[in-house]
């Protein structure tokens, strides 16, 4: 049977974890306690902390024994992935704790993959929990009092979450039979949205197709699917955070852009969907450096900023650096008539300058080889036409397995 880990600091947790994992066992699961502690030995663990240390790298001196707290949890989160990520019977994960802890165990369940029930009980889930669970499926539920003793609240809501976490292990959803459509991830904004909308009309009789909302998050949690191996192809056209990583906006890649078609080989299409624009929230939220700038107020929340061509030659650079290293099947397609809704002859954002810059550094830059072809359209991105080229090119790479290293 798989089993539910139940994760945390057993030396200031321990009587919260022990009633976790009976709540586990008294729902039908299997409980596995682990200690994450870094001061003192736990008691009642099944797994010992001990354990999850000598995982690390650098040995158990690495995590145990040091004065350094900050450093101690670090390398307890490093060792805690390599050990959770490391075992086939897991049925669901929970965490339980405050700050500390919740920043160890939720590292280690973003390793996991997409699918597998991760749940953790926290003092701090009420508030921005972006940075804890980032692009995976971690559910978090607030501890309303601190996870300090068991009390008629804390009971409630510790038990609630060990019986959440027992009913994902006891009742997995069925697995694949085979005749599952394959998935494609894509990327979209409300600017590419036509475009998207068509290319996903056409697909989904034979795809299945999974929109991921170009938002920093989306694209990651695309990228994540992709090292999970649950889609077979990206069609990557909204690639507007990167403008917002490069320059500043609050919808930012990170370093890591485009870096699950290069480690998996999958089939990937691309464009520069929506790099006209940088997001940013209200208009008065604005830096004051950019105030001069040609700024297009989206709603009353998001307020856009046009790039520049210099802008545009760094966006190209970063893109086109990435596109190079990828070794699975690649089409990269420029819409020579406007990357975004906006950015077309009277819109807003219109500005052949810009546009020229980041196409020409892209030309200048992309290696074409076998597997990689640069492919420019005569179109906007949402145009017809556009999409479909984006189509003929799809279909010439997606029956290619990705290509083993």
């Amino acid at each position: 049977m798989a089993k539910v880990y139940v994760i945390g600091t057993i030396d200031t947790k321990g009587q919260e974890l022990r009633f976790a994992a009976e709540c586990v066992r008294r729902a039908g699961a299997v409980p596995v306690l682990v200690d994450v502690g870094t001061k003192g030995p736990g008691t009642g663990a099944d797994v010992a902390a001990a354990e999850i240390a000598a995982h690390h790298p650098q040995g158990v001196e690495a995590v145990l024994g040091l004065d350094d707290r900050g450093r101690a949890v670090s390398g307890m989160a490093d060792a805690l992935t390599r050990w959770l990520t490391g075992r086939d019977d897991i049925g669901s994960v929970l965490g339980l704790g405050g700050s500390g802890n919740t920043a160890l165990v939720t590292q280690a369940m973003r390793a996991l993959p997409i699918g597998l029930p991760k749940l953790v009980v926290s003092t701090i889930a009420s508030g921005n929990v972006a940075p804890y669970v980032g692009p995976s499926d971690i559910a978090m539920m607030y501890s309303v009092v601190d996870v300090a003793g068991i009390n008629a609240i804390s009971r409630r809501v510790i038990a609630n979450a060990a019986h959440a976490a027992a009913g994902m292990a006891l009742h997995a959803p069925p697995a694949a039979t085979g005749a599952e459509k394959p998935g494609i991830g894509m990327t979209m904004f409300g600017v590419t949205t036509a475009c998207v909308t068509m290319l996903r009309e056409a697909l989904e009789t034979s795809h299945e197709c999974y929109v991921f909302h170009a938002t920093g998050a989306g694209g990651r949690s695309m990228e994540k699917l992709a090292d999970s191996g649950l889609v077979t192809a990206l069609i990557d056209l909204t690639t507007t955070e990167v403008p917002d990583f490069l320059v500043g906006g609050i919808f930012p890649c990170d370093t890591d852009r485009f870096g699950a078609p290069i480690r998996t080989r999958l089939p990937y299409l691309g464009s520069v969907g929506a790099v006209d624009m940088v997001n940013f929230g209200a208009k008065d939220s604005v830096p004051p450096q950019f105030a001069g700038r040609n700024l297009y107020v989206h709603n009353p929340q998001v307020t856009l900023m046009r790039t520049t061509p210099e802008e545009n030659r760094a966006i190209g650079r970063f893109i086109v650096e990435r596109l190079n290293r990828m070794e699975g099947p690649v089409r990269f397609l420029l819409p020579l008539g406007g990357v975004s809704a906006i950015a077309v002859p009277g819109m807003p954002f219109h500005d052949p300058e810009a546009d020229a810059a980041l196409f020409e550094t892209i030309r200048a830059g992309f290696v074409p080889a076998p597997n990689r072809r640069l492919i420019e359209v005569q179109a906007a991105i949402n145009d017809r036409a556009f999409a479909d080229a984006v189509l003929a090119a799809f279909w010439e790479i997606a029956d290619h397995a990705p290509l083993q290293p």
